[in-house]
């Protein structure tokens, strides 16, 4: 007998049901949304034989007890890399598992990395709007938060079924080590007085990073205590109009501490963009605990 939910005991700090976001629809004002880091939801679902955009949940800094509803299912916990256990016994991350009915299902605190996420073998099937089912924090839009208690609907698994026992774990520096993100230069890169400053200063993600972007602050360190170099807006730089804004994009406020576009960015911005952060280095991106140290460095684009 198939499962038929996973009833939800705990969240944690935040969970979301994410899958691979709404496309096409930009031109009326939708952003794409979806997982923060794409990359770990796709091992996820083809780990379990689900479709690679499945929805799954966004689990943020562990703390998710689930427990399935109706029959047993077959779970895969990727991203960050947390204790996995069921009714205590553990299992791990990134490896595909069983839990009965009536299972207690529980995500510890991740190692490192900032989000984990739970894919179920069906996908979690709550109702999609506008073609997808993730949660757009940005927007309000798509489903709500998950909240202790809810029932979480599974869906029909299709008719392949896994041909592994476990996935390549998301390769993660630790905590005190810099992320390392790669970018191409531009395309709002003379705006600046010297855009080369974004690779050559140490970042620091702020305490004020969300789904909708990664906010940096100079490394204090660099500066050797004293006020930390920022970018600065050229002087003869015109004004610059609102345009198409992306995931990945870096922009430059006046107070020239960058912030990277992450999945709830906004679908227009009227910064100047410094850089774009190479599509995989987004999904590591995702995954910066705040104070975590940030380096970029130039790329050619492809």
């Amino acid at each position: 007998m198939s499962a038929t939910g996973l009833r939800v005991h705990a969240t944690g700090a935040q969970c979301l049901v994410e899958d691979l976001g709404r496309r096409g629809l930009t031109s009326i004002g939708v952003g794409r949304s979806g997982a923060a880091d794409r990359g770990s939801l796709r091992r996820a679902n083809r780990a379990l034989a689900n479709e690679e955009g499945d929805a799954a949940l966004e689990v943020t800094f562990g703390g998710l007890v689930v427990e399935p509803v109706g029959g047993p299912v077959w779970l895969c916990v990727t991203g960050a890399p947390c204790p996995v256990t069921v009714d205590g016994r553990d299992v791990g991350a990134d490896t595909v598992f069983s839990a009965p009915a009536g299972a207690v299902v529980r995500l510890g605190t991740p190692e490192r990395g900032l989000r984990s996420y739970l894919a179920v073998r069906g996908g979690v099937a709550v109702e999609p709007v506008l073609g997808s089912r993730s949660r757009d924090v940005m927007a309000a839009l798509g489903p709500d938060q998950v909240a202790e208690g809810d029932l979480l609907p599974v869906g029909r698994p299709g008719g392949s079924q896994p041909t592994v026992d476990s996935v390549l774990p998301l390769a993660l520096p630790a905590r005190d080590e810099p992320l390392v993100l790669r970018a191409v230069r531009g395309p709002r890169d003379g705006w600046l007085a010297e855009a080369d400053g974004l690779v050559s200063t140490s970042w620091v993600a702020s305490e004020r990073s969300n789904r909708v972007g990664m906010r940096l602050e100079a490394s204090p360190a660099e500066a050797g205590g004293g006020e930390a170099p920022v970018l600065r807006h050229a002087d003869d730089a015109p004004s610059l109009p609102s345009e198409g804004a992306w995931r990945g994009a870096v922009q430059v406020p006046p107070d020239g501490e960058p912030v990277l576009f992450l999945a709830d960015h906004p679908v227009t911005g009227g910064y100047p963009v410094v850089a774009v952060v190479v599509d995989t280095d987004v999904d590591l991106a995702a995954q910066a605990r705040p104070g975590q140290p940030v380096r970029f460095r130039w790329t050619s684009p492809r």
